[in-house]
């Protein structure tokens, strides 16, 4: 069974929106974005890279949004992003000029991520 990690950047008072960069996601009048950034040390830094290896990926649509709009431009920040599946839920999106993205409808959807198809010789299927 393939794990499912979470990573998500949220402040003491809930805040989970844009902690990239100011301009990142100013829906609904949000100004704050980049509030990440000051907070940058060591630990955090370490802890990015490990999460940064090449494994794939799976986003909410706003998130791919985000994401498809800025990495497959800056890849050499994050070596590999191009390369990986990236399982993209949503009800409204079906594409993508963004290789290797494969979007995905319901929780049922991610259910068969975590469980692949075995193959006729024995190996798992990642799609």
């Amino acid at each position: 069974m393939r794990k499912i990690i979470v990573l998500s950047f949220i402040t003491l008072d809930g805040v989970m929106q844009a902690p990239g960069a100011p301009e990142e996601d100013t829906s609904g009048g949000f100004k704050y974005g980049g509030w990440v950034a000051p907070y940058v040390e060591e630990v955090y830094g370490k802890a990015m890279k490990k999460r940064m290896e090449p494994a794939d990926l799976l986003l909410g649509r706003k998130t791919f949004e985000i994401f498809a709009d800025y990495w497959p431009q800056h890849a050499d920040n994050w070596p590999g992003i191009n390369d990986v599946t990236k399982y993209v839920l949503s009800r409204s999106m079906k594409k993508s000029d963004w290789e290797n993205s494969v979007f995905i409808k319901n929780l049922a959807d991610i259910k068969k991520l975590k469980n692949p198809p075995v193959g006729k010789d024995g190996s798992k299927s990642s799609h």
